[in-house]
């Protein structure tokens, strides 16, 4: 057996988010039923190096198919100004859960901004108003891209309000797009006021207010990922319907981290989890809500599901390079 090398570009084209939507909803569905192992995100702390590595392992079971692997991700400030690096680099080990051989060995930064993306999405299904057409994101970065490729996969979206301080940020964003959408550069608060909110900027002080939410406004909380990060007003939390991914990812390093340990925010004011709404256990968007939040902190589950989406079409497709990793080849003779 061969292992498959698959860099950006193989995982880029491989993660149709048409697909990666559905397998990412299966991994939340897998998680709340119980058919799921995902250990606690590990770290090691590099304070001489202004930097850490994660590590994040998981197995599900989706019923018709089973994933496993595990994401060795870092998270370098200094990288791009000093080494001209990225600052978040990623490697995903995609493994058989039958025999444990290393299927593929994937760029993990790719693949994270499409599972990511496909999270909003799931989420966006569940709790938007069914006739959202109006997008607002608030930063312009990568993540913004697969954002909207994700959510556009799940509501008809014409118009799209990008937010960024980064002007050239912006342009970028709407080039993209401007083909395929309604875009144009906007004020947070016009971002904010759309039927769809996605906020995925790395902010530790709130930079959307409550007055700027709109009554209905489904909000994709996405930017926050470790302690201290808050991107959203404590009023709008409070006042939404309030849906998480992890109870214990997300009140150390999610969106409600700053408002939970501080006591302004508790688990009263937790509606539940994505996955208790996929299964069916809790209903998603009512007639009677008004504002809702999902706080995404990013799961390895997650991982696994868009691993298993990116393999199965590398392969249909002859994409990436084949290898002899563990050294197999003519074993025996």
């Amino acid at each position: 057996m061969q292992t498959l090398l698959l860099n950006s570009e193989d995982v880029h084209e491989n993660a149709n988010m048409a697909e990666l939507v559905p397998a990412v909803k299966e991994a939340f569905a897998a998680f709340e039923r119980g058919d799921a192992q995902m250990p606690p995100k590990s770290y090691i702390d590099l304070p001489q190096y202004n930097g850490d590595f994660r590590s994040m392992p998981a197995y599900m079971d989706a019923g018709d198919w089973d994933a496993a692997g595990i994401k060795w991700v870092n998270v370098h400030p200094d990288n791009e100004e000093q080494f001209d690096l990225p600052t978040v680099m990623g490697t995903m080990v995609y493994s058989s859960p039958e025999t444990a051989f290393p299927l593929a060995v994937m760029d993990g930064t790719e693949l994270t901004m499409k599972r990511t993306g496909a999270a909003a999405a799931v989420a966006t299904d569940h709790l938007a108003v069914a006739d959202a057409s109006s997008l607002g994101i608030v930063g312009a970065g990568v993540q913004s891209y697969t954002q909207l490729e994700a959510i556009a996969t799940v509501r008809d979206i014409e118009e799209v309000v990008v937010s960024d301080l980064d002007e050239e940020r912006v342009a970028r964003f709407i080039d993209a797009f401007e083909d395929e959408f309604d875009v144009r550069a906007g004020s947070i608060e016009e971002a904010a006021s759309c039927d769809v909110l996605s906020t995925v900027t790395p902010v530790e002080d709130p930079v959307v207010s409550r007055d700027a939410v709109g009554d209905h406004t489904h909000v994709n909380a996405m930017g926050a990922d470790a302690e201290g990060k808050h991107e959203l007003a404590d009023e709008i939390l409070l006042d939404a319907k309030l849906v998480i991914d992890d109870h214990e990812q997300t009140t150390h390093s999610g969106e409600i981290n700053v408002p939970y340990n501080a006591g302004v925010l508790s688990d009263d004011d937790i509606y539940g989890a994505i996955g208790e709404i996929v299964v069916g256990d809790r209903e998603g968007r009512t007639d009677e809500d008004g504002i809702t939040v999902f706080d995404s902190t990013g799961l390895a589950i997650q991982d696994v599901a868009a691993a298993h989406i990116v393999y199965e079409h590398a392969r249909e497709n002859d994409n990436g390079y084949e290898f002899d990793l563990l050294g197999l080849a003519g074993r025996g003779n």
